[in-house]
């Protein structure tokens, strides 16, 4: 039966080599399967759209250059991912202190808003958030990011900033900490409690994360 015939799925590693040996259909293919997550990552990481937009074209650029020293150790989306927190990385590092209110992405105004709030306290709450988080270091914001706002394991965390997963936990860590007393005004605005470390990351892990396996996992358009 016609109906019961299905696609073949070219595997990311496949794509990348193809692209790598002058297919010009392969690198398209593999930002198109890719761009949203990686946006979410630019996104979250800078905090800010158009240095969010700036940050994933330079990542993309550096994978569409670097695809032939690509060795197939990790997975592509590993690979990827390493290389759009890098972009992010190297953008904060360069930006010079300016006073800047992010505008963040919906699903972090919607997760932050207790249920029932008006917009506009809920759009205050937002911008708190995404304030505090561009207050506290590279590393650490990327960690959290990764571990609390994506939800990756902190095994692929780990892989994709190249550290060891005590690193990773220790950046949550301290990251946590830090966020604690730029957040613990939020009290008046949620459920009257103060915010400690202990619960802090339970406000950064309200934003919706995409359902599935692990990220970094290999298979399909993961591989």
């Amino acid at each position: 039966m016609f109906g019961n015939k299905q696609i073949e799925v070219v595997p990311d590693k496949e794509l990348l080599a193809k692209h790598a040996q002058g297919d010009p259909l392969a690198f398209p293919e593999l930002v198109a399967r890719h761009r949203d997550r990686m946006w979410a990552v630019a996104l979250r990481t800078v905090g800010d759209r158009e240095e969010a937009a700036d940050a994933l074209q330079d990542a993309f650029l550096s994978a569409y250059r670097a695809a032939g020293k690509f060795r197939g150790e990790s997975a592509v989306t590993t690979w990827l991912h390493r290389i759009v927190v890098n972009a992010c990385l190297d953008r904060l590092r360069r930006r010079t202190a300016r006073p800047t209110v992010a505008f963040p992405d919906d699903d972090v105004l919607d997760a932050v808003a207790p249920k029932g709030a008006d917009p506009t306290s809920a759009h205050e709450l937002s911008l708190d958030v995404a304030d505090a988080l561009r207050q506290i270091p590279y590393e650490q914001r990327a960690a959290l990011v990764l571990v609390d706002m994506m939800g990756y394991t902190v095994e692929d965390a780990a892989r994709v900033l190249e550290v060891p997963p005590g690193t990773i936990k220790s950046r949550c860590a301290r990251g946590r900490a830090r966020l604690a007393p730029l957040l613990r005004h939020l009290r008046n605005r949620t459920d009257g409690h103060d915010v400690g470390p202990s619960n802090v990351d339970s406000k950064v892990r309200a934003v919706p994360r995409q359902a599935g396996p692990s990220v970094l996992e290999e298979g399909g358009s993961a591989s």
